[in-house]
Formats: structure tokens, sequence, C-alpha cells
């Protein structure tokens, strides 16, 4: 069962701007300066925080990256690490 389902209303002003209600603005995360997202999936709009999208995006391509590299533990991942910082200091 969703939690945080409700429904609010916004007046579209003459310009298209649309002020964002406070309960919705806290679900999101966002707040004055925070970018937002719409994504129009046929007639249904989704608004999402622009910084989280990006970041499932980025977690959704990257899936699977790591094993493919032979990455499979902590260990792995910081012996890269340790050898790309090597590999910088010896430049």
């Amino acid at each position: 069962m969703l939690t945080n389902t409700f429904v609010d209303n916004a007046k579209v002003m003459a310009k298209g701007q649309v002020t964002i209600p406070k309960d919705v603005r806290e679900v999101l995360g966002v707040a004055s300066g925070d970018r937002i997202s719409f994504i129009v999936e046929g007639s249904t709009v989704r608004i999402v925080n622009s910084a989280v999208y990006a970041m499932q995006m980025l977690q959704k391509e990257m899936a699977g990256e790591a094993k493919q590299a032979g990455l499979t533990s902590d260990d792995d991942v910081m012996a890269l690490i340790r050898e790309l910082r090597n590999e910088d200091e010896n430049i």
C-alpha cells in the first residue's frame, strides 16, 4: 500500500506557471532553487526531484558494470581505487 498517496491541486497561471503545493514539495524533497523534472508517459505526467532522478538513471545505467569489470567485493573496489590513485601520482 502506498503511504504517501494523496491528491492536491494547483492553478495554472497565464504564463503556464504553477505553485507546487507544500505537501508535494516535501514529498519530493525540493525547496526554492531546486530543479524538478517532468516525465511524460502518454497522458500521465510525473514530477520528480531532478537530482534524485539523475541518480536513479545513473544507477540504472551502471547496474552490472562492477561485476562485468571483475569487481565482486569491497576489497576489489578499494584495490582499484588505490591503483588509480597511484597512477595519478606517477603522472
